[in-house]
């Protein structure tokens, strides 16, 4: 347990950040769900829209260092096709 109120403090942001952390992360694995789905059954404009926001989801976690840029770098590869 912690020993001060710095430290008592610092629990309260982690557990904080965890929760953000943990919900933009969750948000991109549905994105990047929906992604492929909209992909398997071929409906160009919806896969395109969901490729937009799923791209764009990846880059904010990527600037706030959530997820590493490189990781946004290939999977915006994967689905640059939809985009277009």
């Amino acid at each position: 347990m912690a020993n001060t109120k710095a430290s008592l403090k610092d629990i309260r942001q982690i557990e904080t950040r965890t929760e953000h952390n943990t919900r933009v992360r969750s948000r991109l694995k549905t994105l990047a769900r929906k992604v492929k789905a909209a992909r398997e059954t071929g409906e160009t404009e919806q896969a395109k829209e969901v490729a937009r926001a799923y791209v764009a989801a990846s880059d904010k976690a990527a600037k706030s260092s959530i997820i590493h840029p490189n990781k946004a770098a290939r999977h915006k590869a994967s689905v640059s096709d939809l985009v277009r």
